[in-house]
């Protein structure tokens, strides 16, 4: 009986879109799936997760859980959030089915990052990566702790793995240090941070296309400047959440000679989060050079 149910369970959340590694290790339910890779890297064979979001082609300010997703957060023992309303939908979840046994980890407390214009996608700050991984074996650790010297190696795997990405944003920093770039939305700040770039991007344009709004059409005229008078070397584009305006500014920079690269919100499927976010920063390098 306890096979036809997980088989079924297994069946629904799959047809709702959410990623799902079956087994019987501890429950684990990560809103977004580049946590929920990072957890099933650290965790192996004893863990068992549930990624809500998880789709390269969709919008994730857009989406809205399932009955399925409800069922997966009310029987998780860990769940991973990202917190600064990225993600607000997990805690109508979490509410709907308290838990006092649940260990609940929302990594922009973790980071100590707050307020409401804080960009929220903490996955693209290379720096902080291993506090990230860090608390999620700690949580792991804290609900299974039969398991805590296997999490332990798993982190300390995860951590190594990081070192190619880490020397390529290193790279980046050391070879074009306060080279002006410019982004569609804040999705890769940290990133452009971390490498040392200049973003020029202004922020009347890019948070109302984050939030879902349209920017005023004087954002718009600044934002189409820089792209005319080639004042920026690279334009990263949000390819997962875009909008006619973000496409014209996407055709008009590569008809001025501009390299546009792509960047997503979501794990593409097939990868690890450690090489999506190091094929990024290498497509980044590359049009850089250009």
């Amino acid at each position: 009986m306890r096979t036809v149910i997980v088989i079924a369970v297994t069946l629904l959340l799959a047809a709702c879109g959410s990623s799902v590694r079956a087994g019987d290790g501890l429950d684990l339910v990560a809103a977004e799936n580049v946590y929920g890779n990072v957890a099933a890297q650290i965790g192996g064979p004893h863990v068992s997760v549930t990624s809500l979001l998880t789709s390269p082609s969709a919008d994730p300010h857009l989406f809205e859980p399932s009955t399925a997703s409800g069922f997966a957060v009310a029987h998780a023992k860990v769940v991973l959030q990202n917190g600064l309303g990225y993600d607000a939908f997990m805690t109508r979840l979490e509410n709907a089915a308290p838990s006092r046994g649940r260990v609940v980890v929302t990594l922009a407390d973790v980071l100590g990052i707050h307020g409401t214009d804080t960009n929220p996608h903490l996955w693209y700050d290379v720096p902080k990566l291993e506090r990230i991984a860090a608390a999620i074996a700690t949580a792991l650790s804290r609900s299974d702790p039969t398991h805590a010297v296997a999490y332990r190696r798993g982190l300390h795997r995860f951590e190594r793995s990081l070192e190619p990405l880490r020397r390529e944003v290193a790279a980046i920093r050391t070879r074009f240090h306060g080279a002006p770039v410019a982004y569609t939305e804040p999705v890769p700040g940290y990133l452009v941070a971390a490498a040392g770039l200049r973003n020029l991007a202004p922020d009347s344009f890019t948070r109302p296309l984050e939030d879902g709004t349209e920017p005023s059409a004087s954002a718009v005229s600044a934002m189409s400047r820089l792209v005319a008078q080639r004042r920026i070397r690279v334009l990263l584009y949000n390819a997962q959440a875009a909008s006619p305006l973000t496409k014209r500014l996407r055709s008009a920079a590569q008809n001025a000679g501009i390299p546009v690269v792509p960047v997503t919100e979501t794990l593409p499927p097939g990868v690890s989060f450690q090489q999506w976010q190091l094929d990024q920063a290498r497509t980044l390098a590359a049009a850089l050079a250009r």
